[in-house]
C-alpha cells in the first residue's frame, strides 16, 4: 500500500460507492457533469436522504411513551451513539442544531462568558462561523483576541504559531481541523498536547466541519472540549449541525429550559431525522470498512472506512496534481498555477486551490460550467474568503474539491477540460 500517494479503491468497489450517492455524474435535470465543489456542499447518500424523509414523516412526539414515540427515541439514541462513535467520545454531551455555525456561536459564548482568562486564541484560517464568534465575544467581553498567522507555503497553521500565543491567561483556543481553501490539515493532536503543557486546564474548541468527511477523528487522542460537524458536508442532509462537548464544557451555563439537566443542550424537541441521517452515514462508512477488515466492532469498522476514504482521496489528489504518463496534472499544465502546493499529500485533504495565468478565477469558474464542470471561486471580495486569501497573499483562486465517490477517470476528465481551457485562454 503506497500511503504517500494514496491507494485507489478497487474498481468494482468504486463503482458501488458511486451508485450509493445521488447526482454524482449528472445534475438534478439529468445533464452530465463533474461536481467538484464538495467543500461547499457535498454529495448526498441515497440512504441518508431516504432515512431523513421516512423518519421526518412520522408525526409522533419523542417525549411520549407509546410505541411510535419509543421508536423515535430509539432512532435518536442510536444517532447519538453513532455521533459519539464518529468522534470516539464515550462521555460528554451531544446536541443537534439547525446549523453547525449556530452551534459554534453557542459553544464559544458559553466557554468565553464563564471561563476566566484575559485572551482568546484562534487562527486567521478559521471559517467565519468560528472566527466571527470568537471575535464577537472577545469584543463583547473585553478580551484580547490573538490570531495565529497562516503559513503560505503549507497552506496551514504551524503548531509553533498557535502555541506561541497561548499563556496562563488564555481562556480558550479555537482552531479548525483543516483549511477549506488549501485543504491543509492542522496538527490538532500536537497542538492539544503542547497547549495543555502551557495551561493544563485550557479549553479547546475545534471546527471539524471541513475535515470530518475526509479522515478519522479521535477525541481519545485529541481530548478537546467542543467539536462540531455539518452532516450535509458528510454525505448527509442540510438543516442540521451536530456537536459534542466535554463533561466540563457541557455543564457551563447555557441557553436551556430550566427543568432540563445541567449538561443538556438541545433547545426544544430535536428532529429524530437528524439522528437517523447520522446513523446512515456511519452505516455507510462501516460498510466500506467491512470491505477491508473483518470485525464486529463498529468503531473499528468506521475508522477503517475513513482511513480507506482518506487513502482513495489522496490517490485522487495525487493524480490531479501529477497526472499520468499520457495526461499532465495541474502542476504541469502550461498556463495553470497551483497555490499552497505542499508536496506531502498526507498533510492535505482533497482540496486544490489553483488559477489560470490568463483569466481571473470567477471567469474561469463560469467557463468550467459551460464545459460541464462545477468548481468554485474563492476571491477576496467574499466574506468567506478574504481573511484567508489575504493571509496567503493571494487575490483569488479556483477551489477544486472532489469526493471519494469520484474515480480516477473523473480526475482525468477534469484534467482534459482544464488543459483545453488553458489552451483556449492562451489563444485569446
Amino acid at each position: 500500500m503506497n500511503d504517500s500517494a494514496g491507494t485507489f479503491f478497487p474498481e468494482e468497489l468504486s463503482r458501488e460507492i458511486k451508485s450509493r450517492f445521488h447526482h454524482v455524474d449528472h445534475d438534478y435535470e439529468g445533464n452530465e457533469r463533474l461536481f467538484f465543489d464538495n467543500a461547499g456542499g457535498s454529495f448526498r447518500l441515497k440512504a441518508a436522504v431516504e432515512q431523513a424523509a421516512t423518519i421526518d414523516a412520522i408525526p409522533d412526539c419523542t417525549e411520549r411513551v407509546h410505541r411510535a414515540a419509543r421508536h423515535l427515541q430509539d432512532i435518536q439514541d442510536k444517532g447519538t451513539a453513532d455521533f459519539r462513535l464518529i468522534c470516539n467520545a464515550p462521555d460528554g454531551a451531544v446536541f443537534a442544531s439547525l446549523t453547525a455555525s449556530g452551534a459554534m456561536f453557542d459553544m464559544v459564548r458559553a466557554i468565553g462568558e464563564y471561563i476566566p482568562g484575559g485572551n482568546f486564541v484562534t487562527s486567521t484560517l478559521e471559517h467565519p462561523s468560528s472566527f466571527d464568534a470568537v471575535s464577537y465575544y472577545a469584543k463583547r467581553l473585553g478580551k484580547e483576541l490573538r490570531v495565529a498567522k497562516s503559513n503560505p507555503v503549507t497552506g496551514g497553521i504551524d503548531v509553533d504559531e498557535i502555541v506561541g500565543l497561548i499563556d496562563a491567561d488564555t481562556c480558550f483556543l479555537s482552531v479548525m481541523y483543516a483549511s477549506n481553501i488549501s485543504g491543509a490539515k492542522i496538527d490538532i493532536k500536537t497542538i492539544v498536547e503542547r497547549a495543555r503543557a502551557i495551561k493544563p486546564d485550557l479549553y479547546i474548541i475545534v471546527d471539524a466541519v471541513q475535515h470530518a468527511p475526509h479522515g478519522v477523528i479521535d477525541l481519545q487522542e485529541t481530548p478537546v472540549d467542543a467539536i462540531n460537524i455539518a452532516p450535509y458536508k458528510f454525505f448527509g442532509c442540510r438543516g442540521s449541525g451536530m456537536s459534542w462537548l466535554s463533561n466540563r464544557a457541557a455543564r457551563l451555563p447555557h441557553h436551556k429550559l430550566a427543568g432540563k439537566p445541567a449538561d443538556f443542550w438541545d433547545l426544544g424537541s430535536s428532529a429524530p431525522a437528524q439522528f437517523a441521517v447520522v446513523t446512515a452515514i456511519v452505516d455507510y462508512v462501516c460498510w466500506i470498512g467491512s470491505q477491508f477488515r473483518q470485525t464486529t466492532d463498529r468503531r473499528s469498522l468506521f475508522a477503517e472506512g475513513m482511513e480507506r476514504i482518506e487513502l482513495h482521496e489522496r490517490a485522487l489528489l495525487s493524480r490531479m496534481l501529477d497526472g499520468t504518463s499520457t495526461r499532465p496534472g495541474l502542476r504541469k499544465i502550461s498556463g495553470v498555477s497551483v497555490f499552497l502546493d505542499h508536496p506531502d499529500l498526507s498533510r492535505r485533504d482533497l482540496i486544490v486551490a489553483a488559477s489560470f495565468d490568463d483569466v481571473d478565477p470567477a471567469a474561469a469558474v463560469r467557463e468550467y460550467e459551460k464545459r460541464g464542470v462545477i468548481v468554485y471561486e474563492r476571491v477576496a471580495s467574499s466574506l468567506y474568503s478574504k481573511r484567508m486569501l489575504d493571509s496567503f497573499g493571494i487575490s483569488g483562486a479556483i477551489r477544486v474539491s472532489p469526493l471519494h465517490c469520484h474515480s480516477a477517470d473523473d480526475i482525468d476528465r477534469f484534467l482534459a477540460v482544464t488543459a483545453e481551457m488553458a489552451r483556449a485562454f492562451r489563444a485569446n
